[in-house]
């Protein structure tokens, strides 16, 4: 509308002027509603192309949009694992700091567990006690039977000594009998031996190898005890968390809540311009912006970054070829903004919907290119155009509560 009364401010009024005052054709009178375009043809085709030019130039030199909004992080809160709600230690919409318990799950199985792994502990540790006194029985059982086979292999060589002196006091039976008796104190000595290392290799592996797995039983208990207390994980606000104990929960099906995390650094907004403006928004452009959340105020913002790639055009691999006409939304250009006056986005909540305006400056590049006369002057008029924008955005600072609280 601005563009249309500046077009005919200096296109049509200078030609009805002239049709007036030179040529005595007054309207309504000799310039009728019949014969109007001819008479002011030169000026309405005029203005006609002057508005779409000036359109054009603040549109693209000075680009809109209606797409700003500040985004914010939200934590899904999760347990480690599903089970039943034994204590809630906070209330919805409460103010939470990184490490406050938030609830904590039934652990009576787990406790059980851990119960379980101890009394196997105290058991191996009494096994071990015990295994030491197996080893001295069976040492001790080892030394009777070495005892004992000396004995038969003294028996065996002196009645064998004997009967090389004289055959018919020692009988063949007999010494069969006190060689049967050797191999017999042999195996008993070969068993007890064994029974020596069985009860050794059962103190100093099987048995420590039993209390490393109660140990491990008992380190895994205890581990899913402590993980059974949900903790937050960032600063910030619970929301949606409607927790009683009793209640089951699931990590996949029925997560807990909803923790809003705080921002980290500076407050910032992000807005979706039209991709013909990918050449104009740059570092360091200065947009005007005004939110429905804080009626009647421009709050002016600065370009810090812009995404060098369009969302639109991302893709996840897939077993599907690509066909471009199934991406029907063109996509805009990302750019990040910060406040220049901090304190003049107090009120906003995050997630606002905001309308802004850019405006170009090309001072810096007329100084770097050391241009002058007409380019000069043509870029000047081009950032003086963005005047209109200025105006466009403090009107609509206006008319947005009047539309939404007459007009909804």
């Amino acid at each position: 509308m601005l563009e249309l009364m500046l077009s005919c401010l200096v296109t049509l009024v200078p030609d009805i002027l002239y049709r007036r005052y030179a040529q005595g054709k007054r309207l309504g009178h000799e310039i009728t509603f019949f014969n109007v375009w001819y008479e002011l043809r030169w000026g309405i085709t005029s203005c006609g192309i002057l508005a779409v030019s000036l359109i054009t130039l603040i549109f693209y030199f000075h680009p809109t949009s209606d797409k700003i909004t500040s985004f914010f992080r939200t934590v899904t809160i999760l347990s480690e694992d599903g089970g039943r709600v034994a204590e809630v230690y906070v209330a919805n919409n409460s103010r939470v700091s990184e490490g406050d318990p938030l609830f904590r799950l039934d652990t009576s199985r787990q406790e059980a567990a851990a119960e379980t792994a101890r009394r196997q502990m105290v058991e191996v540790d009494a096994a071990l006690l015990l295994g030491a006194a197996e080893i001295s029985g069976a040492q001790a059982q080892l030394d009777a039977s070495e005892a004992q086979l000396v004995q038969a292999k003294d028996d065996l060589q002196r009645r064998q000594s004997i009967a090389a002196r004289n055959s018919t006091v020692v009988t063949e039976q007999e010494l069969e009998q006190l060689a049967n008796a050797v191999a017999v104190a042999e195996g008993q000595r070969n068993a007890a031996i064994a029974a020596v290392q069985a009860a050794t290799l059962r103190v100093s592996d099987t048995l420590p190898a039993q209390r490393d797995s109660a140990e491990a039983a008992l380190a895994q208990a205890e581990t899913e005890i402590a993980l059974s207390t949900v903790y937050a994980g960032v600063s910030g606000t619970v929301t949606q968390f409607q927790l009683k104990p009793g209640d089951i929960i699931n990590p996949i099906l029925r997560p807990a809540g909803v923790l809003v995390a705080d921002m980290a650094g500076p407050r910032r907004f992000m807005a979706g311009f039209g991709q013909i403006s990918a050449g104009i928004v740059k570092e360091g452009m200065l947009i005007e912006m005004t939110c429905p959340a804080k009626p009647l105020t421009v709050i002016p913002m600065r370009v810090v970054q812009v995404q060098d790639t369009i969302a639109a055009g991302q893709f996840r691999p897939g077993d599907n070829l690509i066909d471009i006409q199934d991406r029907l939304r063109p996509g805009t250009l990302l750019a990040i903004m910060e406040p220049i006056f901090p304190e003049k986005i107090e009120g906003v909540p995050p997630g606002s919907r905001c309308v802004g305006v850019g405006f170009t400056d090309h001072s810096k590049f007329i100084e770097e290119n050391g241009l002058t006369g007409l380019h000069a002057f043509m870029y000047k008029a081009i950032d003086g155009l963005g005047v209109t924008n200025a105006v466009v955005i403090r009107a609509m600072a206006i008319v947005i509560p009047v539309k939404a609280l007459v007009f909804n």
